[in-house]
This record gives structure tokens, sequence and C-alpha cells, in this order.
């Protein structure tokens, strides 16, 4: 009996981390790749940093990450998880195609940027394109993406970024500094900087300009009131 030789080729499994804070939209993803043969879903989180301490944890190949994550949102999560899992190949999905988006998560390390109308076998093909090293964008952010220079323009440090989110969610400055493992004299610090610099000076301006530059997403149902 002869013996065909692909019979001894063991497939390649592609980890993937699911980071989506929208647990109908994570499901039906999941369900989606549980379909491929060579993907495998190993997590799911809900928040951004959730999404950090598990790819630390599980070591995924590939990151599906949405930018609206609550905490800390997607281009901050990418930035983080990068530099401890330099390897790791992220992957945008987003229902979101504003330049300045683009532009953030690309200069964040970003291997591929996905709109969420985009089709299902478009997104198991990116998947295993930025698993192999190579960037993937759909057709209308290339596009956008050919017309930015760098990303190199941000006001705020990635930290203040973080206290930013957090200041635009509503916590306040004792949980700020709980989440982020921090003093609340420090949470002052960077609430004073990140005005000084966006040259703002109530909470409600910070909030208007987190959900203008994509920090924080608001739905239509959400309202930003004054201080």
């Amino acid at each position: 009996m002869r013996t065909n030789p692909s019979d001894f080729i063991t497939m390649i499994t592609i980890k993937v981390l699911l980071a989506e804070d929208h647990t109908v939209v994570r499901q039906g993803i999941r369900s989606l790749l549980e379909s491929e043969k060579d993907i495998s879903v190993i997590g799911e989180a809900q928040t951004g940093r959730e999404a950090v301490k598990l790819a630390e944890q599980l070591r995924p190949s590939v990151i599906l990450m949405d930018i609206g994550m609550p905490l800390l949102n997607g281009t901050e999560a990418t930035r983080q998880i990068l530099k401890v899992l330099p390897d790791c190949r992220i992957l945008i999905l987003s229902a979101h195609d504003d330049s300045e988006l683009i532009e953030q998560v690309y200069a964040a390390g970003a291997y591929g940027y996905l709109l969420k109308h985009n089709s299902s076998d478009m997104l198991a093909a990116a998947i295993r394109e930025v698993y192999k090293g190579k960037k993937f964008f759909s057709q209308s952010v290339f596009k956008r993406l050919k017309t930015i220079l760098s990303g190199s323009n941000l006001q705020i440090t990635s930290r203040e970024t973080e206290v930013l989110q957090l200041i635009a969610e509503g916590l306040a400055n004792k949980q700020i500094a709980y989440e982020l493992n921090i003093s609340i004299k420090t949470v002052e610090k960077h609430r004073q900087h990140i005005m000084e610099k966006l040259g703002i000076h109530d909470t409600a301006g910070l909030t208007r300009y987190a959900v203008a530059n994509g920090i924080i997403f608001v739905r239509k149902a959400d309202t930003v009131t004054q201080d």
C-alpha cells in the first residue's frame, strides 16, 4: 500500500485570542473561526486590560483586537502586549475606519486592520497572513493608510492615554490609582499634565477629546455631561 507523503504533514494550528467587549459579537466571531481547521481560539477578553493579561498567560500567535475596549482601548492594549510579546501578531477588527484611528494602531504595531463588515473569509485569510508576518488591511483602510505619515504627532504619552481613558469612562482618581496600581498623587500629576498638554481644564472637555480621538467610544445612547 502506497502512502501519500502529505499524510505525514501536521497542520499548523494558529492560536488566536479574541479581544472584543460585546459578547454576541465575540461569540459570533468565535463560531466563524472554529469552522477553520487551522485556527484555534484559545481565549477571550472583554476588556483591554484582560487582553493584556491573557496575552501574557496564553501566548497566542494572533490577537484579534477591537479598538473600543473598556478600561484600556485596543490601541494601548496593542502597545502593552507588544512590549512583552514582540513576536505576537495583532489584527485590529473594528467598525471604525477614520484616519486617526488607523494611524494610531499602525504606529502601535498592529499587523492588520479589518472592518467588521468585511467577509468571514477575509477574516480567516487575514489571520493566516499576519501569522506569517505579512501586513493585511482591508481595501478602504489601506487607502487611508497610504496618506498617513508616521503617527509620531500624538501629544500625550501611553500612560497619560491610559489615565485619560479612565477619566473619560467616569472613574475617580482613587479608582484610577487602583486600576493602574499607582498612587493617587501620581494620577493627579498625570491628570494635570494631560490638561496642560491639551489645553483642556475640565473633565467634560477631556471626555470630548477622548471620544473625538478614538480613545473611548460612546454609543448613541450615551451622552457627555458637564462638570
